[in-house]
């Protein structure tokens, strides 16, 4: 399945596989995004696939979301191999599960 972005009640919602083949999509829409919201949700709740370079593009985004003073809150609790990789990689707090 493609990478598909939807956005249900202001929480956008990640669908598909995310990996080096698509990151610059997410990357190109979501720093849009950044530049026009002040609060962004996002949901990996439902992702078939998310490999190192897609995880990474989330951390960089989160992170350039928070250098601009903007509210970024990654939802993921739902998923276990979302809840495994942020785990793996010792950033599981940037999972927020009080949001969406």
């Amino acid at each position: 399945m493609a990478l598909q972005i939807n956005n249900n009640a202001g929480v956008y919602e990640i669908l598909g596989e995310l990996n080096a083949q698509n990151t610059n999509s997410l990357k190109n829409y979501f720093e849009t995004l950044i530049n026009e919201s002040n609060f962004i949700i996002i949901s990996l709740n439902h992702l078939n696939y998310l490999d190192k370079n897609g995880f990474q593009e989330i951390v960089s985004l989160y992170k350039k979301a928070l250098s601009k003073n903007k509210a970024f809150y990654i939802v993921g609790h739902k998923n276990q191999k979302v809840v495994e990789l942020f785990k793996e990689e010792k950033l599981s707090f940037l999972l927020n599960n009080n949001v969406a």
